[in-house]
């Protein structure tokens, strides 16, 4: 399947928004995304690894409309709760898609989940830039390890466009 895929932008914060930056930076995929003004995450200063811009003058609320904003789609990734039981952005995540009418997935990582159908749903939907959001590590310990596995999986069946 030839991809369209461009880019994949996250917020920056520890766990899933962290894994979604890695994944893509070992892939290949140029990534970015907003941040809080002054690189905030709850492990400190986010890395100037990772090629992201900071919001002017708004906090986790503003990085996270921008990032919904500036995507085709968002794909959210959780374990074992909906988004709405978690009190870090990601609920926040799924209001901004609704609010904005944007396409968006949730993936609950201790389900058995299908990289190749998530994959599809990506390029069949022709989606450039790619969302992706999530629960903190703090609010939901293991997730940039199951989030970095599954996206890895999912990038080696949807190469960037080329």
């Amino acid at each position: 399947m030839a991809s369209l895929l461009e880019k994949i932008v996250s917020g920056g914060q520890t766990g899933v928004d962290r894994a979604a930056l890695d994944a893509a930076r070992q892939a290949g995929v140029p990534c970015g995304g907003w941040v809080p003004k002054g690189r905030k995450a709850e492990d400190g200063v986010i890395a100037d690894i990772y090629p992201v811009d900071e919001c002017g003058l708004g906090g986790f609320e503003e990085r996270t409309r921008l990032n919904v904003r500036d995507s085709d789609a968002t794909l959210i990734l959780v374990m074992g709760r909906p988004p709405e039981d978690f009190e870090d952005g990601t609920q926040l995540t799924v209001q901004w898609a609704e609010a904005l009418s944007m396409p968006y997935l949730i993936v609950d990582l201790d389900q058995p989940v299908d990289a190749q159908g998530i994959a599809e749903w990506l390029g069949g939907s022709m989606f450039r830039v790619l969302n992706v959001a999530g629960p903190r590590e703090s609010s939901s310990p293991g997730i940039y390890t199951a989030a970095s596995d599954f996206l890895r999986q999912v990038l080696a069946v949807i190469p960037p466009r080329s």
